[in-house]
């Protein structure tokens, strides 16, 4: 979602149309994104700008090989390649950086970590108490009835998780009100 507005504030000529589009045909303005279901709107918007790259860039690479341009990577020779070596890659997916950290010795990997984008969203509070997404998503969020909070799922879910889904409602001093598995 972030992506998004930053792409619209920055009169991005990829972005900004599709989202005045998006805003003139359901009569919303931009603050609207900032919210839960703004951010699946956003999502869906910028899958949607995924989809027309993908399919320019896949016509490029048809267009190429129809003309006999039929390499899409540099060759190269096993023994090329050092037998120790790390690794790293970052990637822009919906729910935020994605990034994976490989080493190897002796052509052997030693190391694979993976940071995914939930790790980030659901941290705790840091070291000088600033608050995760997921916690500073909920402030101030009305719950209609704590027996069944589904405004808190609506709430998590539109970060898209890859976590087991539980609610508990506390009271303000702490005290367990309801708990929820999904």
């Amino acid at each position: 979602m972030a992506r998004m507005i930053v792409g619209y504030a920055k009169d991005s000529l990829i972005i900004k149309p599709y989202l005045d589009k998006f805003m003139k045909e359901n009569d919303i303005q931009i603050e609207d994104f900032c919210s839960y279901i703004g951010r699946n709107i956003a999502r869906a918007i910028e899958a949607d700008i995924c989809c027309k790259f993908i399919f320019d860039f896949v016509n490029d690479l048809l267009e190429n090989i129809r003309y006999y341009n039929d390499q899409t990577c540099t060759k190269y020779k096993y023994e090329e390649l050092r037998k120790t070596a790390n690794g790293r890659a970052f990637f822009e997916v919906p729910r935020g950086v994605l990034s994976h950290f490989v080493n190897s010795v002796d052509d052997k990997i030693v190391n694979y970590q993976v940071i995914a984008p939930t790790t980030w969203n659901a941290s705790p509070r840091d070291e000088n108490g600033k608050m995760g997404a997921y916690e500073s998503a909920l402030v101030g969020l009305k719950v209609l009835n704590p027996d069944e909070p589904i405004e808190v799922l609506r709430v998590i879910r539109s970060f898209d998780p890859c976590i087991a889904c539980a609610v508990h409602i506390v009271d303000s001093k702490g005290r367990d009100m309801s708990r929820f598995k999904v």
